[in-house]
């Protein structure tokens, strides 16, 4: 596979794959650019060289074909903003005649946008016919869209058949996203901790058990933690519990023991009369949380505990909030474990952030560039970590 900052694109037209599966409000306006800016540093790098970009990428879930609230063209104005102006064509299609004509024309240092790819049920499918109408639009294929690299569809992974190795590369975010991952799961510089949140341990299971075998420290807050301490036979009041995972808590517990893996459990917990952020609320420990009670955010020692844990990290994984961090009343837990993560970074540790709302927390509290990598791609951030074959990485990869 070839290095893309060493690739030369001089008057090649190179069709990127990107994640501009961005947020819109109600009047088409983009509520928050992250993804788009993440892959602005690989279209330039290739319109310098004197080559020409064709961008392919979904929006949101459409469920029966062309729909305007998703449509890319929404994007086309914000996006020649972030290239400096330039101005940025638009095909009403992603496959087609018209997509076909302008990629035709394109001159070097030329963007064309194409149309919503999930407008087409072929592209969720895989499906080759569809693969192949897109590849036959650029002379490289540049897969930079590391949000969608866990799933085998026809513009991320499929389409990497038609072209010949010399020719298919990752961009560089996803050369960014795949170092940072690796650097954490395979070469990790010790003490190594994990820090878990999130409401459900169930989405977290297979997470976990693969990170047993590499962490000092598994941290675990958020609703998750009461699934814990229900366990272990703690009272939790109303608190959110998967009751059918009591015995994967335990087990999980008991494996960590075995592997001589610390799981840190938050002490004590904000709790509140009801989920609402107007709640009363009070602060007990959290294997005696009153009936009609419910913990929305760790508590202050459990702060305190888990950042000294922080500080004395060498590499820092964070995946999931500690609490429900939208509310202003319950966020404190979370800007804690931020913070401390950002003080542990300047003193020479490696945090890499990943996951949706710890990204969101991240820049909520803006500590985005304190921190050393917040990645783009919640769900094959995930996979990643719990040791699964992305396809959009072999596919480049074979």
């Amino acid at each position: 596979m070839p290095d893309f900052s060493s690739y030369n694109f001089s008057g090649r037209k190179a069709l990127i794959r990107v994640d501009f599966n961005v947020p819109l409000n109600d009047k088409f306006e983009i509520t928050d650019d992250t993804r788009m800016r993440a892959a602005v540093s690989t279209i330039q790098k290739i319109l310098k060289d004197g080559g020409s970009v064709i961008l392919m990428s979904h929006l949101g879930r459409p469920k029966d074909g062309p729909t305007n609230k998703y449509s890319l063209k929404h994007l086309v104005a914000h996006l020649s903003k972030l290239l400096n102006g330039t101005k940025v064509e638009f095909a009403d299609d992603c496959i087609g005649q018209e997509a076909v004509d302008k990629a035709k024309s394109l001159k070097p240092g030329d963007v064309l946008l194409l149309e919503n790819l999930r407008f087409y049920k072929e592209e969720e499918k895989g499906d080759k016919e569809f693969a192949k109408k897109l590849a036959a639009l650029g002379d490289v294929y540049v897969n930079d869209a590391f949000g969608t690299a866990h799933r085998a569809h026809a513009s991320t992974a499929v389409i990497a058949d038609y072209f010949p190795a010399d020719k298919k590369l990752f961009g560089l975010l996803m050369e960014n996203e795949v170092k940072s991952a690796e650097k954490v799961l395979k070469s990790a510089e010790k003490p190594f901790t994990a820090i878990m949140g999130g409401a459900k341990v169930s989405d977290k299971i297979l997470l976990i058990e693969n990170l047993l075998e590499k962490a000092d420290n598994i941290i675990i807050g958020g609703g998750m933690s009461y699934t814990f301490f229900k366990a272990q036979g703690g009272e939790v009041g109303n608190s959110l519990v998967e009751e059918d995972r009591l015995n994967t808590a335990k087990e999980i517990l008991e494996k960590a023991k075995a592997k001589n893996v610390r799981i840190l459990l938050p002490v004590d917990s904000i709790i509140a009369d009801k989920f609402d952020a107007n709640a009363n609320t009070k602060e007990a420990e959290n294997k005696s949380i009153p009936s009609g009670w419910m913990g929305l955010d760790i508590g202050k020692k459990a702060r305190e505990e888990f950042r000294k844990v922080i500080l004395e990290s060498k590499t820092i994984l964070w995946n999931g909030p500690m609490g429900v961090f939208e509310m202003d009343k319950f966020q404190g837990g979370t800007k804690a474990v931020a913070e401390a993560i950002a003080e542990a970074t300047q003193k020479g540790a490696f945090s890499l952030i990943g996951g949706g709302d710890s990204v969101s927390a991240i820049n909520q509290f803006g500590f985005a560039d304190k921190v050393s990598y917040v990645s783009t791609g919640g769900g094959a951030m995930l996979e990643f970590f719990e040791g699964k074959e992305l396809p959009g990485i072999a596919a480049i990869n074979k």
